[in-house]
């Protein structure tokens, strides 16, 4: 009646009589009377299996679905589509039991896989390293970070555009806190894009490094170029957070001088799974390899010449003194970057050029009828990628609801981070023109 069989009486009994005492109470006399709990926990009796699957089948059902919900919500995970393969391959048990390489001898298949994805980040950014062993987007971005700070001998602030996401800056700011490093926030200009006269003053001897992120978290498509010669007119690195969808339209950072590429790799073949697991990307030049988190996987040959694969540099403190890791960071999210490495040689070239090309064009779409309905004003002029903000002119907060019982995730309310009134709509290349058109009918209802 159960699949996990719990400790018997008799073998705990065998077990009491092994350490020498009579009672499991035994194992808490050093804690005084008055600080034990007296009488029985108020937790229900066992069921059976049948019982309790019955059970959390009724817990579940309470769940909303938002799988008849047509997406348009984004705000840093994506609805693109997922090609069948993935699932496919990934359910092989030799992929989703693996763990963490430390054996090379007995975990070649990991390994590769592991190389391969390093070789595809490498070309989707132009940089010349990547690595495998990031949490997140967010975790990718703050390691980034101290990696400029580890580079720059004396520096304690790093410059943060305040178009990048509001979590990730959460996550930096609060990283950065227990460091006592300074985050300076670059505001944006009028046209959503990062002000470097801004930036300019608030640089100083001491800065470590600038990060924008790339379309930002309005949707606009950043001025890279500029970033990067700011950055070496101030001696800084430069850190480009980016969607990795994008690059299959635009030019790549390490093409335009960018010293580390970070990003998200959820929209890489991930589902939205209500949040994670994803992974992060980081990505840079070899001059920096040594300060580089995580781990690296390379390429050599065995005792008998063949090709094998080894852990090459492992700078965190389970493998070398705590003292030179440039990081803790341990997990290897493995499973989530095979999906990635799927995706990306599923699609191919061309495959993610369309990808990106159709998230363009419809959102350049919905946009503009959106804004004819004359129930929106623009908010930015610049160009954008997949995702755009949008000025409402009633409750936006009513405007979502309404369009949640007409079938439509509408998108995120930008309130929470201090722009009443405005949503933030994200378009991939999943939506159909008749769903677009139906969004933009729902919204003239409801208006």
């Amino acid at each position: 009646m159960h699949r996990y069989i719990p400790t018997s009486s008799a073998l705990v009994e065998e077990m009491l009589k092994d350490i020498g005492i009579s009672s499991i109470d035994e194992l808490f006399v050093d804690i005084p009377q008055e600080l034990r709990f007296k009488g029985d926990l108020n937790i229900p009796g066992a069921l059976s299996e049948l019982e309790l699957l019955r059970k959390t089948a009724d817990f579940a059902s309470k769940n909303k679905s938002t799988d008849d919900l047509t997406c348009f919500l984004g705000a840093g995970v994506y609805d693109h589509f997922v090609p069948l393969v993935i699932d496919h391959v990934i359910s092989r048990s030799e992929f989703y039991t693996s763990y963490t390489p430390y054996q090379a001898e007995v975990a070649q298949g990991t390994l590769q896989a592991i190389f391969e994805y390093q070789s595809l980040v490498a070309e989707l950014t132009g940089m010349e390293v990547s690595n495998a062993s990031m949490y997140d987007g967010s975790n990718a971005a703050i390691e980034a970070a101290f990696l400029s700070l580890a580079s720059k001998r004396k520096s304690d602030n790093i410059l943060v555009s305040e178009g990048l996401h509001p979590e990730v800056k959460g996550v930096i700011k609060t990283y950065c806190h227990f460091r006592d490093i300074e985050v300076h926030f670059v505001p944006l200009k009028e046209n959503g894009r990062t002000d470097y006269e801004k930036a300019a003053e608030l640089v100083n001897d001491q800065s470590a490094s600038i990060m924008v992120q790339n379309p930002n978290f309005y949707g606009v498509i950043e001025d890279i170029p500029a970033m990067v010669d700011f950055a070496k007119e101030n001696k800084l690195m430069s850190i480009d957070y980016v969607d990795p969808i994008s690059l299959g339209l635009l030019e790549a950072p390490g093409n335009q001088g960018v010293d580390i590429v970070v990003a998200d790799g959820q929209s890489l073949g991930n589902g939205l799974n209500y949040g994670g697991p994803y992974l992060g990307i980081m990505a840079l030049k070899k001059k920096d390899v040594r300060k580089m988190p995580g781990r690296l996987v390379g390429l050599t040959k065995d005792a008998e010449g063949d090709r094998a694969f080894v852990l090459t540099l492992q700078a965190r403190e389970q493998h070398i003194r705590r003292f030179k890791a440039t990081s803790n960071i341990c997990s290897n999210q493995s499973l989530n970057m095979l999906v990635a490495s799927i995706y990306l040689v599923a699609l191919g070239k061309k495959g993610l050029r369309e990808v990106a090309l159709q998230s363009a064009s419809k959102a350049a779409y919905l946009k503009k009828e959106l804004i004819a309905t004359g129930h929106f004003e623009e908010v930015y002029s610049s160009p954008l990628f997949k995702e755009f903000s949008l000025k409402y002119k009633g409750d936006v907060k009513e405007l979502l609801k309404g369009l949640e019982e007409e079938g439509f995730l509408g998108g995120f309310n930008l309130a929470s981070c201090g722009r009443e009134g405005e949503l933030l709509i994200a378009v991939t290349e999943k939506r159909t023109k008749a769903e677009m058109d139906a969004y933009v009918d729902a919204v003239r209802r409801l208006s």
